[in-house]
C-alpha cells in the first residue's frame, strides 16, 4: 500500500508559485503528509530530461512512496493524466513518456486513468494547470489511502507511452547506445549500464570520437574528456571540471543532446 511520503519533480523552477500552490493543495488534503521535492529545474518541456530524474531517484525512497511528476507539454488536450502502481510505488503524472525510464526497470501492476473528480481540486480543472487541479490532490489521496482503483478506468500497461530513445545492444565490437540526458555539470550519461563495462578495458565513441573509460573525473586532466559510470550507474561522457556538451558544441558542433548516438568499445574487439 502507498504510505504516507510524497515526492515532487518538475518544470516549474522556484520564481513563480506554483509548487507552493501544488503543496498547498496536498495539505489541504492531508497536512501530516512528509513531501519532498525531487526537483522543479527540470528545463521547461523537457520530458526526456524529467524521465531521467524520476528514474534516478525512484527506487531511493521507502516501498510505497507516491512520485507526483508534472513536465506537461500537452497540457489540456487529449493525453491521458494517470497513476501506475509499481513494486516500489505510484507514480502520479500526465502519459507522456515522462515514466518510461521508471517502466522499464519496474513492471506495472495496475494503470489507471484520473477520470474520477471526486479526487480532483476542482470539477472543472484548468486547461493549463493539471498538477494544481489534478495531479496534487490525486498523488495526496493514494498517499493518505485511497486505493488506485477508486481514481479511474483501468488502462493496458502496455499502452503507456514510451519515449522514442534508441535502445542499448550488443555489438560485434562492443556495445551502441544513445545519450539519455544531460545533466546541469554537461555531463552526457548515456543509456548503456556500468555493468556492461565494468572490470574491462573499454573506450566511448561519440562523432568519430573516442574516449578511454576511466575511474574518475579526475583521471584526465582539468578540462579534458573523460568516460566514466556515473553514480547513476550508467557510463557518462565527462570533462574534468568543465562540461562535456559544451566541449563538443564548442570543438565538432555536435549538440551532444537526448538521441545522439554512442559506442563503447573493447579494444579485445576491435
Amino acid at each position: 500500500m502507498p504510505g504516507s511520503l510524497l515526492t515532487l519533480l518538475s518544470d516549474f523552477g522556484l520564481r513563480d508559485g506554483y509548487v507552493g500552490v501544488m503543496k498547498g493543495v496536498i495539505a489541504q488534503v492531508n497536512s501530516d503528509l512528509v513531501v519532498v521535492d525531487l526537483t522543479h529545474q527540470i528545463p521547461p518541456h523537457d520530458i526526456a530530461a524529467a524521465r531521467f530524474s524520476l528514474m534516478s531517484a525512484y527506487a531511493h525512497f521507502p516501498q510505497g512512496a507516491v512520485h507526483i511528476a508534472v513536465v506537461d507539454p500537452g497540457v489540456g488536450s487529449t493525453r491521458r493524466a494517470i497513476a501506475v502502481r509499481i513494486a516500489e510505488g505510484v507514480l502520479v503524472g500526465p502519459d507522456n513518456g515522462l515514466f518510461s525510464g521508471v517502466l522499464n526497470q519496474s513492471p506495472v501492476f495496475a494503470a489507471v486513468e484520473l477520470a474520477n473528480p471526486q479526487y480532483w481540486y476542482i470539477p472543472q480543472p484548468s486547461a493549463t494547470f493539471h498538477g494544481r487541479d489534478i495531479f496534487a490532490p490525486v498523488g495526496a489521496y493514494l498517499a493518505s489511502g485511497v486505493s488506485l482503483e477508486n481514481l479511474g478506468p483501468a488502462i493496458a500497461p502496455d499502452s503507456l507511452v514510451q519515449l522514442p530513445l534508441p535502445t542499448c545492444k550488443q555489438t560485434e565490437t562492443g556495445i551502441s547506445g544513445a545519450i539519455q540526458a544531460v545533466d546541469r555539470f554537461g555531463n552526457l550519461i548515456t543509456n548503456i549500464p556500468g555493468t556492461l563495462v565494468t572490470g574491462k578495458l573499454w573506450s566511448i565513441e561519440i562523432d568519430r570520437l573516442r574516449v578511454v573509460g576511466a575511474q574518475t573525473y579526475s583521471d584526465q586532466a582539468v578540462g579534458e574528456l573523460v568516460a566514466l559510470i556515473g553514480s547513476h550507474g550508467w557510463v557518462e561522457v565527462a570533462v574534468n571540471s568543465g562540461s562535456a556538451q559544451s566541449h563538443l558544441q564548442q570543438t565538432r558542433d555536435l549538440a551532444g543532446g537526448p538521441g545522439n548516438p554512442v559506442q563503447v568499445v573493447f579494444p579485445s574487439l576491435t
